[in-house]
């Protein structure tokens, strides 16, 4: 069965950007008459706002989301992250480099610096006060996505070895979110291609520990005029209730879903209706046609 999943980090309100995402995740997983479900990854206090997964849930369902079961929160899933540790042993090590170490002995990549195995070979004691890395190898990680197409990576020569487990206890991003994908049975990950990068870092690692591996399928990043991702930092304003209407249109107009221009001036359980019978992945762009500024959506 299909099971889907919209899993936003609470490090502020939703703002369009957001909507986009979950919009294309469920409709898509109601599409396919499967599941959508709701996870708040909140494994990074440091960069939490408080009452922001509260308030992320509210907006929500003011939207008229409707998701399967309870929303898990990833802070509750500390046990069968230890147990993914445990089960990748002699795969990781220990890293105790600095910042300023990784960017003086690290080179250039496609995506950042790349580490350059300092601490592979030192032994160094499986300690709380230092990273946890696990050891990438050669040849191409590869994720046939459905909008995007074919995308590889050579994780050793793009990546190098990644973190797992921060030096301050923390677990990484690409571990929590392989881990609880497969403990909720999500066959189907829809969300924004500013995370294909990552996508192969999680193959990876599924394929590690024996992990099924979900159909990916990365939407059009929402961008402002500057040709920035719409987010916190770049001062994305957070969606209104008040004009829910509006955003969850401008959000089947931005994924390429074409909605009648007077379903603008009807209610939203009618967009929702509309929405979900005319729904089609293969008509979303793989790039942002439309921009976004502040709460005005136009052509790109």
């Amino acid at each position: 069965m299909y099971a889907g999943r919209f899993a936003p980090s609470p490090t502020g309100p939703l703002h369009f950007g957001s909507l986009v995402a979950a919009v294309g995740s469920y409709l898509d997983a109601r599409a396919h008459n499967g599941k959508w479900l709701v996870r708040i990854d909140d494994i990074d206090p440091p960069r939490e706002q408080p009452g922001a997964a509260t308030q992320i849930l509210q907006t929500l369902e003011a939207f008229g989301f409707e998701w399967d079961g309870e929303a898990v929160h990833q802070s509750q899933r500390s046990t069968s992250y230890d147990a993914a540790l445990d089960q990748l042993g002699d795969q990781l090590y220990s890293c105790n480099c600095s910042r300023k170490q990784i960017a003086s002995s690290g080179r250039d990549g496609p995506y950042g610096r790349i580490y350059s195995g300092t601490c592979r070979d030192k032994a160094l004691p499986n300690q709380i006060a230092a990273a946890l890395r696990v050891r990438v190898g050669p040849g191409a990680t590869v994720c046939d996505d459905l909008i995007q197409g074919k995308y590889a990576q050579n994780l050793e020569q793009d990546i190098g070895d990644f973190i797992v487990r921060r030096r301050d206890g923390l677990y990484g991003y690409h571990l929590a979110t392989a881990i609880d994908d497969a403990a909720q049975s999500i066959t189907h990950i829809v969300r924004g291609a500013d995370l294909l990068e990552s996508t192969p870092r999680q193959i990876f690692l599924q394929q590690l520990l024996g992990l099924t591996t979900p159909q990916y399928a990365h939407l059009p990043v929402a961008v402002n005029p500057a040709g920035d991702k719409l987010s916190k930092q770049t001062h994305a304003q957070p969606l209104q209730i008040a004009t829910a209407n509006k955003a969850l249109f401008a959000a089947l107009d931005f994924l390429g879903q074409m909605p009648n221009p007077e379903l603008q001036h009807e209610s939203l359980s009618s967009l929702w209706t509309w929405a979900l019978s005319n729904w089609s992945l293969a008509t979303v762009p793989k790039k942002p046609k439309i921009t976004v500024n502040d709460d005005h959506i136009q052509l790109a």
